[in-house]
């Protein structure tokens, strides 16, 4: 998950209006009408607080007829809830090549997929666990909180293997970076997929 959608989930529910809108969508859709009427506020006011919970997807809307109900979405809900308490979790954890001792079957798996010297991936491997330690060994060699363009990161890749688009996937499928607008960076070091 990006960091940054994390921050904006919480600086959102910051606000004791926003969570009373959620409580009440909880028991099932609305009208705007009907929730300003329950929290005794007026309409822009629940139009501005619906705006804000729908930037991040915890509210969607539909139109019925003339009336436009807003839904909880709760799975946005429980995804964001769960997300900081898991990231704190797994920090200590032993999943990161920085944050553990390289094994000798780490070594052996990264002598096996790379040159002799080390500079280039024979190939990508199959098996997740072995993937994740490669992946792992090349992005700790890009720089923490650096912003990469799509072709800077590309060209960075194919240093290691000429499927750039491949790794460059699984370093998204395994959280080891996030992608907006074709603007790579790398997650904190806690967020990367467990070696399991």
């Amino acid at each position: 998950m990006q960091i940054e959608k994390l921050v904006a989930f919480h600086k959102t529910m910051g606000d004791v209006t926003r969570i009373r809108i959620i409580s009440i969508l909880a028991n099932g859709p609305k009208r705007g009408q009907a929730l300003a009427g329950i929290l005794k506020l007026t309409a822009p006011t629940i139009s501005h607080h619906l705006t804000k919970l729908k930037e991040v997807n915890l509210v969607r809307d539909r139109r019925e007829k003339n009336s436009v109900y807003y839904y909880l979405n709760d799975d946005v809900l429980q995804h964001y809830s769960r997300a900081l308490p898991e990231m704190i979790s797994n920090k200590g954890e032993s999943n990161t090549m920085d944050n553990q001792k390289l094994t000798g079957e780490h070594k052996r798996i990264l002598e096996n997929f790379f040159t002799a010297d080390g500079r280039r991936l024979k190939t990508i491997p199959a098996q997740r666990k072995k993937k994740l330690i490669v992946l792992y060994h090349i992005a700790s060699l890009l720089e923490s909180g650096r912003k990469y363009e799509e072709k800077e990161l590309n060209a960075f890749i194919q240093t290691f293997h000429d499927d750039y688009a491949t790794i460059r996937r699984e370093f998204i499928i395994g959280s080891i970076m996030y992608r907006e607008n074709s603007i790579y960076e790398l997650n904190p070091r806690e967020m990367w997929a467990p070696i399991d």
